[in-house]
């Protein structure tokens, strides 16, 4: 029964946090306080990105400046054999940028996709920008095949779809109303960079029990999005966020 009443939180980033905005880091800190730990552990994911050992870098050189215990997961070079326990012990699970489907590919080999749900259900909180925000919802709207914008079946955890660097890349608008026209992808999110989308609810990938409590931003311009067919048409709903600045 108490862990039924744990808050699950996904934090969805359209672009933004230490890895686009290193001189930012309102959006890194809103997901840090969500933790209400003096000294959180916080993992950070890079598959998308290969595992790259410079983005990896960049993540502990960022979050040196407050208190945190740090750690990263390589799916390339693990330093466990078992990922279970480790993930389980985290207080945030951090998602990097890169290529989604290969993310998706490769947690599913791993079975990390159903670790990271289990560590959900029990208070972890995930967040991640880019592929690390798609990743979460039923689809997203990928550049993971060089050249296109393709929809991709994601892990479900959230319900409809998402779209990513909103504003940031000027073909990905009229991919994603194309791809929804067709019916080649579901209603969902749309966000700007800056932007993040911070859901809560239970680990069931309902749409009444994964409620959008709170839309936050790091630039005090930035918009979220919510897209919708209607009639045979696509509504664009803008989704004025709250800006974290002063």
């Amino acid at each position: 029964m108490l862990e039924q009443s744990l808050p699950r939180h996904i934090v969805a980033m359209g672009g933004g946090g230490w890895g686009m905005e290193p001189d930012n880091p309102l959006l890194d800190w809103y997901i840090y306080n969500l933790s209400n730990k003096k000294e959180p552990k916080v993992c950070f994911l890079a598959t998308a990105s290969g595992d790259s050992e410079e983005y990896i870098a960049r993540f502990y050189q960022h979050f040196t400046p407050r208190p945190a215990t740090l750690s990263h997961l390589s799916l390339f070079k693990p330093h466990t054999a078992d990922l279970k326990s480790f993930i389980l012990e985290q207080d945030i699970i951090y998602v990097g940028g890169g290529n989604t489907k290969s993310l998706i590919a490769l947690w599913k080999e791993w079975e990390l996709d159903d670790i990271l749900r289990e560590a959900w259900s029990q208070g972890v909180i995930l967040c991640g920008l880019s592929a690390g925000s798609i990743c979460w919802f039923e689809e997203g709207l990928t550049d993971s095949i060089p050249g296109k914008y393709t929809p991709l079946k994601c892990l479900g955890f959230l319900p409809g779809s998402n779209c990513p660097h909103y504003n940031g890349e000027a073909k990905r608008r009229p991919a994603y109303h194309q791809l929804l026209s067709q019916g080649l992808i579901s209603d969902g999110y749309a966000t700007d960079d800056g932007v993040a989308l911070h859901f809560v609810g239970d680990p069931k990938g309902t749409r009444q029990r994964n409620h959008l409590s709170n839309i936050v931003s790091s630039r005090p311009t930035a918009m979220a999005y919510r897209l919708e067919v209607i009639e045979n048409q696509v509504k664009e709903k803008p989704l004025k966020p709250k800006y974290l600045g002063s």
